[in-house]
């Protein structure tokens, strides 16, 4: 075999063939003609996915390979690496993009050819799009690296012919960073959307540490702007350069490394300054940026990077310029920075502090906050400062926040402001505070400390409604509760004899079909794993990944396959339309042959569970086509339906009746707390 021939792990060839990876250990086992491991370890052997294609064809296992599965499994496998791959990738869809006729002429013959006479043509396009720079993002690869890549990128332009290029791109940058996500921090789209806003319309915008180019590509979507940015990381400057390239006809400028101690953008004077700043950092520049001239308000702390953050955007805007920084909240009080917030404030530079709701961005379980800056070009007569907290938007499960409600308290208020200079308060969440009330001895930005609060749980009157839904609840409860003479043991021979099937079997017949989630994007209502498990209403999103996303239809069974214990939902009228998301399988019955809720019925038996669980570490994965049922008439599925369907509605008042619980709990809490109620 050649030596830079992809190559594929068991779990992609579990994928290849549409089953589960003990599958493939067993073909191992019984097949000599298998393909030997080609690299890999011991444990996770490694093949070379031509020999892998051709056995399965030969043993009728694989009538043709997806091609999107084809060129994911080329860039997983890319001998140089996936970021090489995706980059390599991206170099030629911009090319596809610009120049669609010189990709026919290079890529007749043979991989030699095509991979020696890329590069000048690559460079011509590279450089119209990227110009100079002291240190380019994206560089044009040698042919050697090309030669590697001719496979990936042979299969990538045929993909681009179904799914266009930018939509290509997307694609393939989101398997890659689905498949790392502990390598990655990213920027939500909600939350580039909505930091967009915030800093408005501009013809020129800087990301400093710009990541994949969320932010940038959140604001940047006209041909007259211009978009610059700069990554420590060269690879996540790359793949934003082509990313911002193929979604927008604006000039963008990208460069590699560190904008603290070597700024590529030194000159550049923006009319907006957008940033996720890498939090936390000890060793930002601290001794040998000592004297720099960006540090207006003072110099930052050791332990401060992020005011250095700030102050940098500061220097890169042009007078009246605005910026917006995604912060820790611990900056808005470490009192090592104090001395910087109050000068700050005092020169009307910090215009707004918004307190976002846990799970808007990583680190999840932290609040986060946004930082509203102005360059000044005059002192403010009477400087105030909004003060923003959307702490009420937080999602109850692992779902992310309510970005529709966030947006609306934060604009709302901010645009107001923005306009008269205050806003009208509302307790709780926004206040317009004089900068002289926050310059004390800590100069505390955080809002919730400075809001009046609001009313208790909605008040008394709140309350009492709460407590008559709860009474209403656990009166339908007790008679939704099955009763112990109801159930009619089936006798132990009759349960022995009855004959069972798999989903898998179920499905090689066609009497379902199975769907797996994650795929494709946007859409605005994703069904997560969390819903499933809490039967909560759908509450995820999915991002643009290059495909249609996997859309549910009343009277599917979803079923989460990773931890969370037996569990099956059955989609109802409200949830329809939503998109599938990960983590979980999609099993949609031929309704002449299987009853729904028979089907999920079965599937959340415990043992039936344990069966088809697998293990690593301490996680359990669900292998769904191994789950078995009874063979059954339709008519008796529907009996065996109606029970569990009697069963969902009284786990679901169950589940109604302690969420109101804890309100009615809360709310009495909160108000004795704070003086609205009395113990009497």
């Amino acid at each position: 075999m050649q030596d830079n021939a992809t190559e594929v792990t068991a779990a992609g060839i579990a994928r290849l063939a549409g089953v589960g990876r003990a599958a493939v250990s067993n073909w191992r086992r019984r097949h000599a003609d298998f393909p030997k491991p080609v690299g890999g370890t011991g444990t996770s052997p490694a093949f070379a996915l031509t020999e892998v294609e051709e056995w399965l064809r030969k043993q009728g296992k694989l009538a043709e390979v997806p091609l999107r599965e084809r060129v994911r499994q080329q860039l997983a496998g890319h001998p140089e690496g996936p970021v090489t791959g995706l980059l390599h990738a991206g170099c030629v869809l911009l090319l596809l993009h610009a120049r669609p006729t010189v990709w026919l002429e290079v890529s007749a013959g043979s991989d030699e050819r095509l991979a020696r006479l890329l590069p000048a043509h690559l460079e011509q396009v590279l450089g119209a799009r990227f110009g100079a720079l002291r240190a380019p993002a994206v560089r044009v690869p040698e042919p050697a690296a090309l030669r590697a890549s001719a496979p990936l990128l042979r299969g990538t332009v045929d993909l681009a012919a179904e799914l266009g290029a930018r939509q290509t791109f997307e694609f393939l940058l989101g398997r890659h960073l689905d498949a790392n996500p502990r390598q990655y921090t990213l920027t939500p789209a909600g939350l580039a959307d909505l930091m967009a806003e915030l800093a408005g319309p501009a013809r020129t915008v800087l990301d400093p540490a710009c990541g994949t180019g969320a932010l940038l590509r959140a604001l940047g979507r006209a041909p007259e702007q211009s978009l610059y940015g700069q990554d420590a990381a060269p690879e996540l400057a790359a793949l934003a350069a082509l990313r911002l390239a193929l979604h927008t006809r604006a000039l963008v400028r990208a460069a590699a490394g560190d904008s603290l101690r070597a700024d590529a953008h030194e000159s550049l004077r923006a009319d907006v300054v957008l940033c996720h700043p890498p939090f936390n950092e000890r060793n930002w520049g601290h001794e040998e940026l000592a004297y720099d001239p960006r540090w207006e308000y003072g110099l930052p702390a050791r332990t401060e990077s992020e005011l250095a953050w700030v102050q940098h955007a500061l220097a890169r805007l042009k007078d009246g310029g605005s910026a917006v920084l995604l912060m820790p909240p611990a900056a808005a009080s470490r009192r090592s920075g104090r001395r910087i917030r109050a000068d700050l404030l005092r020169r009307g530079a910090l215009r707004a502090v918004v307190a976002l709701p846990a799970g808007a961005a990583p680190p999840h379980g932290v609040p986060l906050h946004l930082w509203v800056l102005r360059r000044p070009d005059r002192a403010p007569a009477q400087p105030r400062v909004l003060l923003v907290d959307t702490g009420a938007a937080a999602a109850e499960g692992r779902g992310g926040p309510d970005w529709q409600a966030v947006r609306e308290a934060v604009l709302d208020a901010w645009r107001e402001f923005d306009r008269t200079g205050g806003v009208e308060e509302r307790p709780g969440v926004s206040r317009a505070l004089p900068v002289v009330d926050l310059l004390d001895d800590d100069v505390d930005l955080a809002p919730a400390r400075h809001l009046p609060p609001p009313a208790p749980a909605g008040g008394t009157a709140r309350l009492a409604r709460v407590r008559e839904r709860l009474d209403e609840t656990l009166r339908l409860t007790a008679e939704l509760a099955p009763p112990a003479a109801d159930l009619a043991p089936l006798p132990a021979a009759d349960h022995a004899r009855r004959p069972l099937t798999t989903v898998g079997e179920l499905a090689r017949g066609g009497a379902l079909m199975l769907r797996t989630g994650g795929t494709g994007g946007p859409h605005p209502r994703v069904l997560t794993d969390h819903d499933v498990l809490s039967g909560e209403a759908p509450s995820g999103t999915l991002p643009e990944a290059g495909e249609e996303p996997v859309l549910l239809e009343a009277g599917d069974v979803v079923v989460p396959v990773l931890g969370g214990g037996p569990a099956a939902r059955v989609v109802d009228e409200a949830t329809a339309g939503a998109a599938l998301g990960r983590n979980l399988t999609l099993l949609r019955p031929d309704p002449a042959a299987l009853d729904p809720w028979f089907l999920a019925g079965f599937l959340r038996g415990s043992a039936n569970h344990r069966r088809a669980s697998s293990y690593a570490s301490t996680s359990a994965r669900l292998d769904v086509r191994r789950l078995q049922l009874p063979r059954l008439p339709l008519e008796q599925q529907r009996g065996y339906g109606r029970r569990f369907r009697e069963l969902a509605r009284f786990e679901e008042e169950l589940r109604l009746a302690g969420r109101l619980g804890a309100q009615l709990v809360r709310g009495i809490h909160d108000g004795l707390t704070e003086g609205s109620l009395l113990p009497e």
